[in-house]
């Protein structure tokens, strides 16, 4: 019990330092004229999870224990992600793209791997404390998301969620959780010191899993899911918050607190998180991912026709389904991805999925996004007349999801074997 708690511990920080600016950062940067470059802000987690987490995943496996390579990695985010505040303090509403982005993309470039290393480090202390992953990571994972949940409505209490003040809290928690990741459970590191490739050497034998068709396929649609990710974490804030123009909707709820608002969708995550065991050993791994699938074409749609209004109810659905659309991928695929790997290798393979679904899919989610809504939305400088092409925008983004949901059910073959001893199985 006392691992469980220090690994819950451990989610709670980590999320919290990404719940403190990812839904709201957008509404501050539309807010000081950088809305037609919210993608590029997003998309650099993208970017960076190319390789980022793969390299750290590496030093982790062979080099530098898990638990002191988060440490690491945090305070160097804390620290950049600070400047990022400070830069927007010092110049106001009259900041610019390069007084921001730098900063902040060194943070999110030392932020971004921590995602895989919160996991490697759970699955290797339960592992060795003799604990069922499949059954013990869930319940200690959705303390990430209260983490999360917690320093969301900080940021919407405080007043922070239209200014730079986020990016200060966002580094308190990381300083935090710095100096909490020291006195984790050691991770050791493989020090086999036989002779080896080069590949072996620096543990890019995780890349070898695309020789394997199943996690091939199992990968190419992680990535294309990944598409979907960031979508509404850059966008939803803006997107509601622009309601404010139109008369009828400007004193509603939903508009003057719409972190709180959209922090409905992690609420959900901490109920969806615990049916994930059953669900995977119910359903198998392609049913319970076709779901995140469908999730996603409803979290657009709801988006696309509620308002904060009379229509806010279908506000709250796409929050709820969220739930479904976000754990359901991205929880069950990394214990997918667990199970199918030797523990050598382990922090690399986690690394491999981040680096597809945060790193391509979700670049080439963010980006697509900004062309979207750059087109349909910002290119109208009256915000009334920006509502309905938010509207068409959701259902572009609806479209897709239900393309990738129909292609995945169509190409990924793989029959489930529902278990008797509470391990995962799989059959091609």
């Amino acid at each position: 019990m006392q691992l469980k708690i220090r690994l819950i511990v451990m989610n709670f920080l980590v999320f919290a330092v990404w719940g403190s600016y990812l839904t709201s950062m957008g509404s501050y940067l539309a807010s000081v004229g950088m809305g037609m470059h919210i993608g590029w802000f997003y998309s650099v987690q993208g970017i960076v999870s190319l390789f980022m987490p793969a390299l750290i995943g590496i030093v982790a496996d062979r080099w530098i224990p898990a638990q002191k390579m988060l440490s690491i990695c945090h305070f160097l985010a804390a620290g950049f992600m600070a400047l990022t505040g400070y830069m927007g303090m010092a110049y106001g509403d009259h900041v610019t793209f390069a007084q921001l982005f730098p900063f902040y993309t060194m943070s999110v470039a030392f932020f971004m791997p921590t995602i895989a290393l919160d996991n490697s480090v759970s699955y290797t202390a339960l592992t060795a404390g003799g604990y069922d992953t499949v059954k013990a990571f869930p319940p200690i994972r959705v303390f990430g998301t209260i983490g999360f949940i917690c320093s969301m409505w900080i940021v919407d209490l405080l007043g922070f969620q239209h200014d730079y003040r986020q990016f200060f809290v966002c580094a308190v928690w990381g300083i935090v959780l710095g100096f909490y990741a020291l006195t984790l459970p050691n991770c050791p590191v493989n020090k086999n010191v036989e002779k080896k490739s080069f590949v072996d050497t620096f543990g890019l034998r995780a890349f070898s899993l695309f020789k394997d068709k199943k996690m091939c396929i199992f990968f190419i649609f992680s990535m294309l899911l990944g598409v979907s990710l960031q979508i509404t974490n850059g966008y939803a804030n803006a997107f509601i918050s622009a309601f404010a123009s139109v008369k009828e909707y400007a004193d509603t709820f939903a508009v003057q607190h719409a972190n709180i608002l959209i922090s409905l969708s992690q609420i959900s995550e901490t109920l969806c998180i615990l049916l994930i065991p059953f669900c995977l050993r119910r359903f198998g791994i392609k049913n319970v991912m076709l779901m995140a699938m469908f999730a996603w074409v409803f979290r657009f749609g709801f988006f696309a026709v509620g308002n904060p209004g009379n229509g806010v109810w279908l506000f709250i659905l796409s929050m709820i389904v969220y739930g479904v659309a976000f754990d359901f991928f991205n929880i069950s695929g990394s214990l997918f991805v667990d199970q199918e790997t030797s523990p050598e290798i382990r922090s690399s393979a986690q690394g491999v999925f981040m680096m597809m679904t945060n790193g391509f899919g979700a670049t080439i989610g963010t980006l697509g996004a900004q062309f979207v809504v750059n087109r349909l939305v910002y290119s109208n400088s009256d915000p009334v007349a920006q509502i309905p092409g938010w509207t068409s925008t959701w259902y572009i983004f609806a479209g897709y999801a239900l393309v990738v949901a129909i292609l995945f059910a169509i190409f990924f073959r793989y029959k489930h074997v529902r278990p008797e001893n509470g391990e995962l199985k799989t059959e091609n």
